[in-house]
């Protein structure tokens, strides 16, 4: 029976422990927003969640967590087939296979749908989304990741190839285009490689007439740099869920 008492009562810690570390990193973002003369309302916490038991999210969202990114295809399905409530919005941020569009895009039989996909960094892929969103009668939001420090371990578009890119999507139907992602290098300083996303942003914006109102950068170690140079969208693994095996995205 003690133990039983303990196990509870260390889940009811975690539970704290966890609303108290979301509050903190509103907190933060709200700051950070301020401090850069920005309405915090324009900043969004994505909560990144690979490698965690959809247990997990569900308790994370019942402590204020309203977005949740996965990078994984076969945790984003079971997890947002599992655990879908209509204030939770699912964000794809990993790698996407154009074989497996059809688990994250659309699948309306389920009324089940992506918020965001963060990670299009090729024509073919945003053609199979377009096609697989189509099909399922719905529009599907998506960014164009940027591979600014050319690694060949990242996926990503060259910036200097950026716009033609975002053009081409731009002319496809059933996607709506909505910015850019970055991963910048984990061995050099951030905040450049933001304000160079940002200044890419701009460019693309006025060179093609669209709003792309959305910049997904910044994870748990630099994401007040990355509000202070306009991101819309910080993607927080580490500092809400704690340590993981794999930390490519977060």
């Amino acid at each position: 029976m003690a133990s039983s008492e303990n196990a509870h009562d260390h889940t009811a810690q975690d539970r704290t422990a966890l609303r108290e570390r979301i509050a903190a990193l509103h907190d933060r973002v709200t700051a950070a927003a301020r401090k850069a003369g920005r309405d915090p309302g324009e900043v969004t916490l994505v909560g990144i969640a690979k490698t965690k038991p959809a247990a997990l999210v569900r308790e994370a969202h019942a402590a204020g967590l309203h977005d949740v990114g996965e990078s994984y295809v076969d945790e984003f399905f079971g997890k947002e087939a599992e655990f879908h409530p209509p204030d939770l919005r699912y964000h794809f941020v990993g790698r996407l296979p154009r074989k497996r569009v059809r688990k994250v895009v659309g699948r309306r039989r389920r009324n089940l749908r992506t918020a965001l996909i963060h990670s299009v960094d090729s024509l073919k892929l945003a053609h199979k989304i377009s096609f697989v969103a189509g099909s399922e009668g719905v529009t599907q939001p998506l960014l164009v990741q940027v591979n600014q420090g050319g690694e060949p371990t990242k996926s990503g578009v060259a910036p200097e190839a950026a716009v033609a890119l975002l053009r081409r999507i731009a002319e496809l139907p059933a996607v709506e285009l909505r910015g850019l992602m970055t991963l910048p290098p984990l061995d050099e300083p951030a905040r450049p490689y933001f304000r160079a996303l940002r200044e890419l942003r701009d460019r693309a914006r006025d060179e093609l007439g669209l709003p792309l109102p959305d910049l997904s950068m910044g994870m748990t170690g630099d994401f007040v740099e990355a509000i202070a140079e306009g991101a819309t969208l910080v993607r927080v693994g580490t500092a809400l869920f704690g340590a993981r095996a794999c930390a490519r995205l977060s």
